[in-house]
């Protein structure tokens, strides 16, 4: 009896699906990839052909130029070889999907990045009960329990106002985080203009483009220093204490990340306010989720492997480590 998952073949460079002739998110150019989403760990240039979601391609290509791609909606089941393929909202980022896999009455699901908690600028998290769980694991440690958004967002507004005379200069990764953390921003009533980076306008565009409205945003470039002050900033992580920053009226530094829940990633990056926000699925929204979608195995990918796999063992699913590689700790 062959192995459970046997048509499955994780590789340093990704997943191979061997009936599809295919790679799930590879890190190298291959002829036929399957993409969950738009980071650049995930979503390379130069494949023959590509399968994602519509709004992945947009990024792709607004990214990496015009692919050859293969759009697949939400729910809309798409044979490849003898794989039947379906993308499902994963919850990362816009377009991100868990890609479920068919073939010899076995059930894959490869989840890519995903979190658990609502994001008003993409659907949410669905579970889908299967065979084999190929999951993420980058806040796979018990001390990383994300606080409440929101309650992170009032904080960066409560210093907004607290100084009026300062800016507050918000470090978060270009694509999904900026976007999230200025949709948060607007539910909680701040209308204000948000100033950006000029690294952040492409994807921004493509975001409202796409039908994700952000308010009035404003680019800091050409702009007197004394205007932004009792505005947020919004730049790329890499951005908060380079030359660009000194343009702006006495920044209080933060980051949006779920790393900023370890004290010596704010030191090193100089964050005065860290904002523990992520777009991956904390340590209880992991094990919660493993437990809804029932697996009777789980493949583990790039993160802290050793505590889920250990998880996982004291509740009697079978686990193992993949050991891809090219899949890096964003600013997330």
């Amino acid at each position: 009896m062959a192995r459970l998952g046997s048509w499955i073949q994780p590789h340093p460079e990704g997943i191979y699906v061997r009936p599809a002739d295919a790679w799930v998110d590879p890190s190298q150019p291959k002829a036929k990839a399957l993409v969950t989403h738009g980071h650049a760990d995930h979503a390379r240039g130069g494949h023959g052909a590509v399968w994602a979601t519509p709004e992945t391609l947009a990024i792709m290509a607004t990214r990496y130029g015009e692919q050859s791609g293969n759009p697949v909606a939400y729910d809309e089941t798409v044979r490849i070889g003898e794989v039947d393929v379906r993308f499902v909202p994963a919850g990362h980022v816009l377009g991100s999907a868990q890609i479920v896999l068919e073939h010899a009455g076995e059930r894959v699901v490869v989840s890519g990045d995903y979190k658990r908690r609502p994001d008003p600028t993409c659907p949410p998290f669905v579970p889908v009960p299967c065979d084999i769980f190929i999951t993420e694991a980058t806040f796979g440690l018990p001390v990383f329990r994300h606080p409440d958004t929101g309650s992170e967002i009032d904080r960066l507004l409560h210093r907004l106002h607290a100084d009026p005379g300062r800016c507050v200069l918000v470090g978060a990764y270009a694509l999904g985080k900026a976007q999230r953390v200025i949709r948060e921003l607007r539910a909680r009533g701040h209308d204000a203009p948000i100033f950006y980076h000029g690294a952040m306008e492409r994807l921004c565009r493509l975001y409202e483009e796409l039908g994700v409205e952000l308010g009035e945003l404003r680019h800091t470039a050409g702009v007197p220093k004394a205007a932004m002050a009792g505005h947020i900033v919004i730049c790329p992580p890499g951005a908060l204490n380079d030359r660009w920053s000194r343009r702006l009226p006495d920044p209080v530094t933060a980051m949006a990340s779920g790393w900023m829940r370890i004290r010596q990633r704010a030191r090193q990056r100089n964050v005065e306010l860290p904002l523990i926000i992520s777009d991956h699925a904390d340590w209880d929204e992991l094990t919660m989720t493993i437990k809804e979608v029932a697996p009777r195995e789980v493949w583990i990918t790039h993160g802290r492997e050793e505590a889920l796999m250990h998880w996982c063992m004291t509740h009697q699913i079978k686990a193992r480590e993949l050991n891809l590689v090219g899949y890096e700790d964003e600013d997330d």
